[in-house]
């Protein structure tokens, strides 16, 4: 039996262009349209899920898919800093942000860890390597990040050498224990050439 998971990260959004952690904001026009024009390029799945994001949701709307919240699949939890850029927090906690991109391990912001995110997201791809069929999967970008880290053994601390670009999918395909991993395709648009 071969198990197929296929994540697709979610469209644009204020946060997202304006390097904010993410705070609920709903995705903007343009990545709206963006994944309207995507929808039913996606190859044939079993079964949908979602992180439990409003982006992720509205996502997976525009893309025409209908399928249900798993909070194993949820983002990465940045406690106080929710909402503030990068910037802002390095400016008023430039130690706290050298430790968090540091140590995998850390939390301090009254969140998680990227130690944390790894393992529950891992966790969740052990049991999903016993499900048959593809499963599509609309996720926060740290989700793929935390699923490359699993699937290929990695350190948690490679989590920060990952970027997911909106609106792209990686595939992951597994058995007998062993995942094989295909990364950041973006998603077919009618009328335009993806790049592979």
């Amino acid at each position: 039996m071969t198990s197929r998971v296929t994540f697709v990260s979610p469209a644009t959004s204020p946060s997202l262009r304006q390097a904010r952690f993410y705070d609920g904001d709903s995705i903007d026009d343009a990545g709206a349209a963006r994944a309207r024009s995507a929808a039913g390029t996606l190859p044939a799945y079993a079964g949908v899920t979602m992180s439990p994001s409003v982006r992720c949701r509205e996502t997976a709307a525009a893309l025409g898919l209908d399928g249900g919240e798993t909070p194993e699949l949820k983002g990465l939890d940045v406690g106080r800093w929710r909402g503030r850029t990068l910037e802002e927090v390095g400016a008023t906690e430039p130690e706290a942000v050298g430790r968090w991109l540091a140590d995998a391990g850390w939390s301090a912001h009254g969140g998680e860890s990227v130690q944390d995110v790894c393992g529950r997201v891992g966790r969740w791809l052990d049991i999903a390597q016993g499900t048959d069929g593809r499963t599509l999967a609309v996720v926060e970008p740290e989700v793929v990040r935390a699923a490359v880290v699993h699937v290929l053994g990695l350190p948690a601390a490679a989590f920060w050498r990952l970027d997911v670009p909106p609106l792209t999918a990686t595939e992951l395909s597994g058995r007998g224990g062993r995942w094989n991993l295909r990364l950041g395709q973006p998603l077919a648009v009618p009328g335009t050439s993806a790049a592979r």
